[in-house]
Order: C-alpha cells, then sequence, then structure tokens
C-alpha cells in the first residue's frame, strides 16, 4: 500500500501542549512540511519568543533560538546576518508580533531583512489566560475587556500586516487561515512561497495565519473554526496583501 500522508521529518514526535482545537499545531505542520520539501531541514533556524508556542523547540526538528518576549524578529535578523546561508523563521503571535514586537517587525521589514515571520493571529493573549490583545475585535470579550473591546477607549484592531506592506524592504505579505481543509491548503502555499523568497533573498516575508483559540474565546473548536473564518476575515480580510515577487501561483 502505497503511504500518501505522514507525519514531517521536521517535527519530532513529541506529544504537542497546546489546547484542543487549537490552530498551532496545524500551522507547525505546515511549516515543517514546507521545510521538509524544500529540504533545508539541517539550515533551517526557528525563533520563538514568549507566547503560547514558547515551547516550540520542543516539536520542530531544527535548531532553534530562543527570543525574549517581542524580539524574534530581531534575534531572527542577528542569526541571519551572521550565518547568511541558513533560512532563519520566526514563529510569533498576535500579543508578541503586534505589541511589544511592534517595533522589531516594522524595522526588520523596513530594513528588508531577509527573514520570514509566521504570524499567527487569534486575536487574544493566549498563554497568559485571554487579555485582549492589539487584534482583539470590536465588541469581543476579554478577560481585559469583559464588556467588549471598545473602540474609543481601547483603538481599532491593529492591521500589522496592512501597516508592513508600506515598508520599502517587504517582499511577500499574505494573510490565510486554517479554518477549513482549503484553508489550510492554502495557507501552506503561502508559507512555502515565503520561505522561497528568502531563499532567493528577495527580502522580508511574513504569512499572517488567523487561527482559533477556543479555550480563551469560550468556544468549542468546531464553533471556534466558524467564527475564524466568519468574524475575524471581515475585519483581517484574507489574500496577498503584498508581493513583488511575479512567482506563478502553482
Amino acid at each position: 500500500m502505497k503511504k500518501i500522508f505522514e507525519k514531517p521529518k521536521s517535527l519530532k514526535p513529541n506529544v504537542m501542549h497546546y489546547c484542543p482545537g487549537c490552530g498551532h499545531s496545524i500551522i507547525h505542520r505546515l511549516v515543517a512540511e514546507t521545510i521538509d520539501e524544500l529540504g533545508i531541514q539541517e539550515r533551517t533556524l526557528g525563533v520563538p519568543p514568549a507566547g503560547c508556542a514558547v515551547l516550540a523547540y520542543n516539536y520542530f526538528d531544527v535548531d532553534m533560538g530562543e527570543a525574549p518576549h517581542g524580539r524574534a524578529v530581531a534575534v531572527a535578523t542577528g542569526l541571519k546576518r551572521v550565518l547568511p546561508d541558513h533560512v532563519v523563521f520566526t514563529y510569533q503571535g498576535d500579543g508578541d508580533i503586534a505589541a511589544i514586537g511592534t517595533a522589531e517587525i516594522i524595522h526588520a521589514a523596513n530594513r528588508g531583512e531577509k527573514v520570514t515571520a509566521i504570524f499567527v493571529n487569534n486575536g487574544t493573549y493566549g498563554m497568559t489566560g485571554g487579555q485582549m490583545a492589539p487584534t482583539t475585535l470590536l465588541g469581543m470579550n476579554s478577560t481585559t475587556t469583559p464588556g467588549g473591546r471598545d473602540g474609543a477607549r481601547d483603538g481599532a484592531p491593529l492591521d500589522l500586516t496592512q501597516m508592513l506592506a508600506v515598508a520599502e524592504g517587504s517582499a511577500y505579505l499574505e494573510r490565510v487561515t486554517v479554518a477549513t481543509p482549503k484553508h489550510i491548503r492554502q495557507a501552506k502555499k503561502a508559507i512555502k512561497k515565503a520561505f522561497q523568497v528568502q531563499l532567493d533573498g528577495l527580502g522580508f516575508s511574513v504569512v499572517e495565519v488567523l487561527s482559533p483559540c477556543p479555550t480563551n474565546w469560550k468556544m468549542s473548536p468546531v464553533a471556534a473554526y466558524e467564527w475564524t473564518l466568519q468574524e475575524m476575515t471581515k475585519i483581517f480580510p484574507l489574500g496577498v496583501i503584498k508581493d513583488i515577487t511575479g512567482y506563478d501561483e502553482k
């Protein structure tokens, strides 16, 4: 019998700690499949900071460099400049990349650092108990906005990826989700393209992935995936935001 699906070589055989229904495990698999397909496992460096993915080094079977909260792109920049023949990616949640890490990613994009950021947007601070994040939707309850996010008081959700599009050095930015099998396949294409942009030395690349957080949203996994697709995409529309590559879609 022909085997048509198996665990990626670039994922360790460890049980993941993520909550049931969390999208992180799916996104981990997509990143690992990309590493395998591009044949870059031995020269890939991953950089997770604080957040739900702080233990990503337990799952990716590549060299990893842990970063302080929000500083993953700064660490990745240093690694890439010292080891330019390596493929360097960060794996960051919205509470990390779009709050304490805002300065790092904006300036890395502006400089055109040849690294790739995987930006997981679930609209909440997942690891620390569900506080309001920069990406929390208006009206959305959190532990710090029990009556819902108020635009007059809290501001609007921050569309970080759109902001990065105006940076001169950003080469490829796309927003995807893992809400359905079809969207998972599209997310895989985007992640692979972002890595290829880095391999070709074209500049800074980001894939933002809209992902459910059933625990902090207080929803069932099924309802959380539906809400991701039906509600989050109204504020964070899916699609290519910037692409200077000229690559044909396959």
